[in-house]
């Protein structure tokens, strides 16, 4: 529905779940309440359908994805250190891959002016042929991809707010002369890419940000210098790796921006799609480990981006 809000969520996604892990199953919760705390009369909320194996091997090898699919037949097992896969991780990641797709399509088609996808685990550390850092397939590339191969839109943007930089996102569209990724991130710190120097093969706008740095530097990084270069980029659809552990409240890192940041940059995006005559902006949900923090975050980016396009 034009001017909606689209929540797109499955407790399905839950199943993915390893005792004490920080990447835990109420996250998807606290995500998806603060979509419905912001969108007020114009929520609508759908179940979609599983990512294909077309779709997730537009950008994954296939020896990939069996190699997953083998691993979590046997039992599970971890990635890395910090990465696990259990019985109904694929099924969780499918779904929030094919939740992402979703949401862009009708962000895309003017469906919905916001299209969130409050699913887990999350994408952007996951590199074509190996997950890492919590991920096990990339929804925002699956996304991108998705969109191309039904006309959709050829030309992107990715915006990545997460704490942490998105170097599996940031790996899988290198040169891409299509697609701009814009991000801020704590530096150095986990995965320990995304220098400024780092421009992914023409791809990326990085932006690292100190541990203490807040709202003010985290506004002014996107105001000053991101926003505007994706404005000029003139992308014909933007997708947000919407991770949340840049919080000042968040457990995993160091950085100290509040839901008022998220809010203002969720603005200015929202008024510079505006401005390129975009219908929607679409969302997938990255990290973000305190929960309060989470949802107040949440609903802060979907008030942003509404003020932002009614406002420009």
């Amino acid at each position: 529905m034009p001017g909606s809000v689209l929540l797109l969520t499955d407790a399905r996604t839950d199943a993915h779940a390893s005792p004490g892990h920080p990447e835990r199953p109420a996250r998807r919760e606290a995500a998806a309440a603060g979509v419905r705390d912001a969108a007020g009369g114009r929520f609508v909320e759908r179940i979609a359908e599983p990512a294909s194996d077309a779709d997730l091997t537009r950008v994954h090898d296939p020896e990939y994805i069996a190699a997953l699919s083998d691993a979590e037949a046997r039992g599970g097992g971890w990635l890395d250190p910090d990465t696990y896969l259990v019985a109904g991780s694929m099924e969780a990641a499918r779904l929030a891959a094919g939740a992402t797709i979703h949401a862009a399509l009708a962000a895309a088609a003017g469906d919905a002016e916001v299209g969130f996808a409050a699913v887990r685990p999350p994408g952007h550390h996951a590199r074509r042929d190996w997950g890492s850092g919590f991920c096990l397939l990339n929804h925002v590339a699956i996304a991108v991809e998705a969109l191309r191969a039904v006309g959709a839109a050829r030309r992107l943007a990715i915006v990545d707010w997460d704490v942490h930089h998105g170097n599996g996102t940031e790996a899988i569209f290198g040169g891409d002369p299509d697609l701009i990724y814009a991000s801020t991130h704590q530096y150095p710190f986990y995965p320990g890419t995304g220098a400024a120097s780092d421009d992914g093969g023409g791809v990326a706008h990085n932006r690292p940000l100190r541990a203490g740095d807040g709202d003010e530097v985290f506004v002014s990084a996107w105001r000053d210098e991101l926003v505007p270069a994706i404005e000029a980029f003139g992308p014909e659809a933007i997708l947000v790796s919407a991770g949340y552990d840049a919080h000042a409240a968040d457990p995993l890192a160091q950085l100290a921006v509040t839901e008022a940041g998220f809010e203002e940059v969720a603005r200015l995006l929202g008024a510079t799609a505006s401005r390129l005559g975009l219908p929607g902006v679409a969302l997938t949900l990255e990290g973000g480990y305190d929960l309060d923090a989470l949802r107040a975050s949440v609903a802060a980016s979907v008030r942003g981006l509404i003020d932002g396009r009614e406002s420009a």
